[in-house]
């Protein structure tokens, strides 16, 4: 399977192909960055972004993708939000499967991947040399690479892993801790009213809310299965990344 993964950004719109079948070099065969100049008119960048990525989804014909969304409250988000927009469009358009990740979840993989120590009980804080040096570590790569196309080899290796898992190609003994909290956790409330009731918290369990089938060009509205949703106001991020439902009590 290929699996193109995507990190959005106005400036420097990174890309990644991961190649689950390969190794060393070939496991990232493409990858590069899309750059529109802050002197241009915003919504003409909007644009432009929109079609780089279709052109590119069209070119590559790959039909799995991973993208990161914006963390809200985070720098820019409003712009980074539209920007998100655009991309989802162009890939809705181009009939994909695409599944999210935020930020810090894509980083949690890339931390356990290069075993990177938890001093004084603390964890390691990713860096972007850190993504470089882990993105080059699994595909092999030599040379140059740009942080921005190495958060984007990330995302499709992860989304990669979550695609095979999904497909059934990968049973949860094959998953790493993170990959297990992140794509198959359940959440129970302790405390407060809502007591005893289970939330399914994992991607595993939010169809068109976290990851979405395209490829067969349209949704049909499934509800089953999904968690509560709630990625921003009254959620907070824990270590590996996921967003937990705080107690009400």
């Amino acid at each position: 399977m290929r699996v193109l993964g995507l990190d959005p950004s106005l400036t420097n719109f990174g890309w990644a192909v991961h190649d689950t079948d390969a190794s060393g070099k070939a496991r990232c065969p493409e990858r590069g960055r899309f750059q529109t100049s802050a002197k241009d008119l915003f919504v003409g960048r909007y644009i432009e972004m929109r079609q780089n990525v279709l052109d590119l989804v069209q070119r590559l014909g790959v039909t799995r993708v991973g993208c990161e969304f914006p963390v809200f409250n985070d720098l820019w988000s409003e712009g980074m939000y539209g920007l998100f927009l655009f991309t989802c469009e162009a890939l809705y358009i181009a009939k994909v499967d695409l599944v999210f990740f935020a930020p810090p979840q894509i980083k949690a993989h890339a931390r356990l991947f290069l075993d990177r120590p938890s001093p004084g009980g603390n964890l390691w804080i990713m860096g972007k040399p850190d993504m470089v040096e882990a993105a080059k570590e699994d595909a092999g790569g030599v040379g140059y690479w740009n942080h921005n196309e190495a958060d984007a080899y990330w995302v499709a290796r992860s989304a990669a892993r979550f695609w095979l898992h999904l497909d059934g190609v990968l049973g949860a003994e094959d998953l790493t801790p993170v990959e297990k909290k992140q794509f198959r956790d359940i959440h129970i409330y302790q405390r407060g009213k809502r007591a005893g009731q289970t939330d399914k918290k994992g991607i595993l369990y939010r169809e068109d809310e976290r990851f979405f089938r395209w490829t067969d060009g349209e949704t049909d509205g499934r509800e089953e299965g999904r968690g509560s949703g709630n990625d921003g106001e009254g959620s907070e991020v824990d270590e590996v990344g996921e967003a937990h439902q705080v107690d009400p009590g």
